[in-house]
């Protein structure tokens, strides 16, 4: 969805209120387009995961307007169902990314000897 204001409108059709209500829970799963403005940002948050992490931020549920208790982590399923049509894992976005070289730290004191990753592409420091 192009802005987080669209995913809160949908948010007051399933549970009343206004989107004030439910703009700041998705503001926050959106907040990392500010790190990266394309589909890639929402490796994240849009996740299992990150549905439990809104709900340390916000608490477990939320009272809107109309006076109706929601609990957080629905609401957060309901943004990544609308991003995504599915609630991935962290680990599946994980598995999505490219392994580079930099990404691996290797000590200058670590021993001469290395082991190689799995997919036999990278040394991982022993």
């Amino acid at each position: 969805m192009a802005h987080s204001y669209f995913h809160a409108v949908i948010s007051v059709k399933k549970w009343g209120g206004i989107p004030e209500d439910y703009q700041a829970i998705h503001s926050w799963f959106d907040g990392s387009k500010a790190i990266l403005a394309d589909m890639r940002h929402r490796a994240l948050r849009h996740h299992a995961e990150g549905i439990f992490m809104a709900e340390q931020v916000f608490g477990v549920t939320m009272t809107n307007s109309a006076g109706r208790t929601v609990p957080v982590r629905l609401i957060g399923e309901q943004h990544v169902l609308d991003d995504l049509g599915h609630i991935p894992s962290f680990a599946d976005w994980a598995r999505a990314i490219e392994p580079a070289r930099w990404m691996v730290r290797v000590s200058p004191h670590a021993p001469s000897t290395q082991s190689v990753s799995p997919a036999g592409a990278l040394p991982i420091a022993a």
